[in-house]
């Protein structure tokens, strides 16, 4: 069973994105800021990890996507940005700090199921 962990400071996105996952063959966890959910990766070591760009307190998105691809214990792991930002230099932040893929909200769940099979399945 593949594990993703969804961080996300949104609960209501939190919950909509884990109801979206559970329905598969998903071991989900969350976490609702960005030191939490880098401390939750290197812990569960996730095959997925579906990442708020945007989150308050001391890592956004970008910060731990660059930290999980240069940890070469996490480096393994396919990151998955999710954001309301869908500018060309916003995508180019989020190649840059190594994402796997990148999702602009509102996204829908066949889009979101459907990047995170191909993703799996590359693995």
């Amino acid at each position: 069973m593949k594990r993703v962990l969804i961080v996300e400071d949104q609960p209501d996105i939190r919950k909509l994105i884990h109801m979206t996952l559970e329905f598969e063959a998903y071991e989900i966890h969350e976490a609702a800021d960005g030191v939490s959910g880098l401390r939750m990766a290197q812990a569960l070591q996730p095959d997925l990890m579906l990442l708020d760009v945007m989150m308050p307190g001391e890592l956004d998105g970008l910060q731990v996507c660059q930290r999980v691809k240069h940890d070469p214990a996490l480096a393994h792991v396919k990151v998955v940005l999710l954001t309301a930002r869908g500018q060309a230099r916003d995508r180019e932040a989020g190649g840059k700090a190594g994402a796997d893929e990148y999702l602009v909200k509102p996204f829908s769940p066949l889009q979101l199921i459907d990047t995170i099979e191909k993703l799996t399945a590359e693995a």
